[in-house]
């Protein structure tokens, strides 16, 4: 045995030692990017998902408004649906949808039973599947030409001189008397009652100057009683029977009504027929 056998092990000094492999670090920033990939393309997804939803719903809509009011088939309705569209439509039920059309011809198609003016229509708990309506009402908007033309329907109403200055609905007629033509005009107060519209006279004005209806009554007897006289007009043969006007009132230079709609009118076809009037 050589005497290099024998000699002891001396271990490395500190600066010979044999340096830890460093272990190599994974880089993260591949898969962020992929995964924010990932995440736009989803979103990309849903929004391009929601837009042909909501695209279908509003077209299915506005078919089924223009048929059941009898509207013509270029008739231009806007359909609004509150929130998206897709998870209202997974659970059944559109929360609230929105119908407004300006310048609708709404009634009896094949006769001039029409009333024509802007619509809106808001509805909530609609659902998507078939059944009634939790909720409705609408609104129906008419300027003076189309109140007008509502009124020139009613017998023995002097249309062609009613105009709309808030809150009344004024008319103008000249009385006759002996030869002598008299101005006399009128402010009628618009209301609701039992679905009808009501117009009762508010004030009378004689040659520009107000008077009772007491004076004109007593100075043209039967001849005044056209300005005197509440005017009872029934809308309801304009309207589906599902729809009763509840509220009257002139707003600066246009008429405003108000409806409510029984929520049943999208599942019973009595509901959709134009209502009559006795």
């Amino acid at each position: 045995m050589g005497a290099s056998d024998t000699l002891p092990t001396e271990p490395l000094p500190d600066g010979l030692a044999a340096a830890p492999v460093p272990r190599r670090r994974r880089r993260a920033w591949p898969w962020i990017v992929a995964f924010a990939i990932v995440a736009i393309l989803a979103v990309v997804a849903w929004f391009a998902a929601e837009a042909l939803a909501r695209q279908i719903v509003t077209g299915v809509v506005r078919d089924q408004v223009r048929t059941q009011l009898s509207l013509p088939a270029d008739q231009p309705i806007d359909v609004g649906i509150a929130g998206a569209v897709i998870p209202q439509l997974i659970g059944g039920t559109l929360d609230e949808l929105t119908v407004s059309s300006q310048d609708a011809a709404i009634g009896d198609g094949e006769s001039d039973a029409r009333v024509t003016g802007d619509m809106t229509v808001v509805a909530r708990g609609v659902p998507v599947r078939g059944g009634d309506i939790a909720s409705a009402e609408a609104t129906m908007t008419l300027d003076e030409a189309q109140l007008r033309d509502l009124m020139s329907h009613v017998e023995g109403f002097p249309a062609e001189e009613l105009g709309l200055e808030a809150p009344d609905v004024t008319v103008a007629v000249d009385l006759n008397v002996f030869g002598a033509t008299i101005p006399v005009g009128a402010a009628l107060t618009p209301s609701a009652a039992d679905g009808d519209l009501v117009l009762t006279p508010a004030s009378v004005q004689l040659g520009g100057a107000d008077v009772s209806a007491e004076e004109l009554q007593d100075r043209f007897g039967r001849l005044a009683d056209g300005l005197l006289r509440d005017w009872d007009v029934c809308v309801a043969q304009y309207l589906p029977s599902g729809v009763t006007l509840t509220g009257v009132a002139v707003d600066g230079d246009v008429l405003v009504a108000d409806f409510d709609v029984d929520g049943a009118i999208a599942t019973d076809p009595a509901l959709q027929e134009n209502g009559t009037c006795a």
